[in-house]
């Protein structure tokens, strides 16, 4: 409107409430039961973004500036934007409602997850990196099979031992990381820059390769690569290729890898036999319709 111009308008929504009343709307749009607000008689934002970042999937440095701002007042001072610029405003419960709405279709287009740097490969300027490279047969097209792959994390788990990723999820996000709170986007779909759990997408070639690296509190350099190849022979299926890499930093780094390693064997392959189920339980399903 040519009103506005040069002009600072304060937006907001047509009721007051106050943090707590905010917190109990969103309890009751969720379906829990009544939150428990327990005051304190002071605020330290370090602390408080410190407790954040344990309890709920916001970074410590999202959380850090969130706590801060809990202190000053945001109400609108006057309507001169609802008068200017005339519409209906939703209320609390109502914008709410909308955006779990879009989250429950996947229609979600942008998430605080995704925020964050997203670097190209970095200098491994000398070093040994370890690989742990596993490959299966998969009876089904490299379309349906990456279908599969981008359905890990989130609330689709990582198709084995999920109680091994929850573990470490938990330990990642005691020492400061994202554990898998963050979760992903969208159920189905991903992009370059995506979160999935503590990964981010690096690397994305629909129908032939996807690449993950750790965001995860670590002494290296992880990525986790999934690879389609065509088998050589006709009528031998797709081949998936699985490569985790990792490069370590000093001797804390070498100790961590092969603290790991033997696990890999349950969460590595589980995980590469659960994709190829999937896919292969996908093309099945399509054909017998």
């Amino acid at each position: 409107m040519p009103e506005t111009i040069g002009m600072t308008l304060d937006i907001g929504a047509p009721e007051v409430l106050s943090y707590r009343e905010i917190m109990q709307t969103m309890a009751r749009c969720l379906g829990l039961h009544r939150r428990w607000v327990i005051p304190v008689p002071f605020l330290t934002p370090r602390l408080s973004s410190l407790w954040i970042h344990l309890v709920t999937p916001l970074s410590r440095h999202i959380a850090r500036p969130l706590a801060e701002g809990l202190s000053n007042p945001v109400v609108c001072r006057n309507s001169t934007a609802a008068t200017l610029m005339p519409q209906e405003l939703l209320t609390v419960k109502e914008a709410i409602d909308e955006s779990l709405g879009k989250i429950a279709q996947g229609t979600v287009e942008t998430s605080w997850t995704d925020a964050g740097t997203v670097p190209g490969d970095p200098d491994w300027a000398g070093g040994r990196a370890f690989e742990d490279r596993r490959e299966v047969r998969v009876d089904a097209k490299p379309a349906t099979i990456f279908r599969a792959i981008c359905r890990i994390g989130g609330a689709n788990g990582w198709y084995a031992a999920d109680r091994l990723w929850r573990i470490r999820g938990a330990l990642d996000r005691m020492v400061g990381g994202p554990g898998l709170r963050r979760g992903r986007r969208q159920p189905q779909e991903i992009g370059y820059g995506d979160a999935l759990d503590f990964w981010r997408v690096t690397g994305i070639e629909p129908g032939r390769r996807l690449e993950l690296r750790a965001e995860m509190r670590l002494p290296g350099e992880a990525r986790l690569e999934f690879r389609i190849e065509p088998q050589t022979r006709r009528g031998q299926g797709v081949r998936l290729v699985q490569t985790a890499s990792f490069v370590p930093r000093g001797l804390l780094g070498l100790a961590y890898w092969y603290a790991v390693l033997p696990l890999h064997a349950f969460v590595f392959n589980g995980l590469l036999n659960g994709i190829r189920r999937s896919a292969e339980e996908e093309l099945a399903s399509c054909e017998s319709r």
